[in-house]
């Protein structure tokens, strides 16, 4: 997780969120900036490495009965979300055509809520679509 953040950090130093630079600026970050590339893959494959990680240790809660300690089970469940929300919206960060899919697809997918779907997914989005309001929030967020 150390690995992570710094990384992270690093990243974050040369990366701008706004929709018509963002995906430049990953390039810039592969190309220009010295290791740049190795950063970028060390956070991708460190998350990678980190869910890996965290489905061990699930495995080994329901091997070991861990479910029965309901209070820490669903402490754990509720962890494992933020994570997998986390890395989500680090996902969307590079603003190519497959992560801007990715956004407005997985986000459309609140809609389905009765009656507040509609209003959630525009409260989420920052407007009618997936535009440079939603980008800044995710990068915020991730």
């Amino acid at each position: 997780l150390g690995a992570q953040i710094v990384t992270g950090l690093f990243l974050a130093m040369h990366y701008t969120s706004d929709i018509a630079t963002a995906f430049s600026s990953v390039a810039h970050i592969c190309r220009d900036v010295n290791f740049g590339w190795l950063i970028r893959n060390m956070h991708a494959n460190g998350a990678s490495f980190f869910f890996i990680c965290i489905y061990l240790h699930i495995g080994r809660g329901l091997y070991y009965g861990s479910y029965l300690y309901k209070e820490t089970w669903n402490i754990g469940v509720v962890l494992l979300l933020l994570v997998m929300m986390t890395a989500f919206v680090g996902y969307v960060l590079p603003w190519g055509q497959m992560s801007f899919w990715g956004a407005t697809v997985i986000t459309n997918l609140l809609s389905a809520a009765p009656y507040v779907g509609n209003t959630l997914v525009q409260w989420i989005w920052g407007g009618f679509s997936v535009d440079n309001a939603t980008l800044t929030r995710f990068f915020a967020f991730h």
